[in-house]
């Protein structure tokens, strides 16, 4: 199984973020909603990065 170094390194940088806000999120469900909104736009964004980066 091979890793993408770029992959790892735009959601650790999107989890790092998130878990900065958390704190001030309110209960457990507006932090899993949050994270699940979080998640989809990083997972849709990072494809389309990637091809604007020529990676």
């Amino acid at each position: 199984m091979t890793f993408d170094p770029a992959t790892i390194v735009w959601y650790g940088a999107i989890c790092g973020l998130l878990s900065l806000a958390a704190p001030r999120i309110g209960g457990h469900a507006a932090r899993l909603a949050i994270g699940i909104v979080v998640g989809i736009v990083a997972a849709t964004a990072f494809p389309l990065l990637r091809a604007r980066m020529g990676l």
